[in-house]
């Protein structure tokens, strides 16, 4: 008898629910300002994704500063601190390990502005109307 050897192709729902824990871990802490690094004092970083790989090893964190002003540094500067971070928030996961950190620039903002200004644009809503006429 063959075993079915078919993984998911998406994240499992403990990958999904361990992220979001460390989101908002992440986002406490942040919120508390307690990374000091000049290039982080009176920033206000979102935090809207944490992923989780498969063993729940390493966290890899999208965030963005308020406005997207520096970006690259902020993400450099938690990169930095990522062993700190991890101490601090290990404590609310609840968790025999505390992943690893990684911390990457959340573009999907940027991408929503792009579809936005896409379904803004006149021949888009040129289509959309030639649709309505159609009916």
């Amino acid at each position: 008898m063959k075993r079915d050897t078919h993984k998911p192709t998406g994240p499992t729902q403990r990958m999904l629910r361990v992220g979001e824990l460390v989101r908002h871990a992440l986002a406490q802490l942040f919120s508390r300002g307690e990374i000091e690094d000049p290039l982080l004092e009176g920033k206000v970083i979102t935090v809207p994704e944490v992923r989780m790989t498969p063993d729940l090893k390493l966290a890899n964190a999208y965030v963005m500063p308020l406005g997207g002003e520096g970006a690259d540094e902020v993400v450099a500067a938690l990169n930095r601190h990522h062993k700190f971070i991890r101490g601090r928030i290990a404590p609310e996961l609840d968790l025999k390990f505390a992943p690893d950190l990684k911390f990457f620039v959340d573009n999907t903002f940027e991408e929503f502005g792009k579809i936005d200004a896409l379904l803004r644009s006149e021949r888009v809503q040129r289509d959309l109307r030639d649709d309505e006429d159609d009916e």
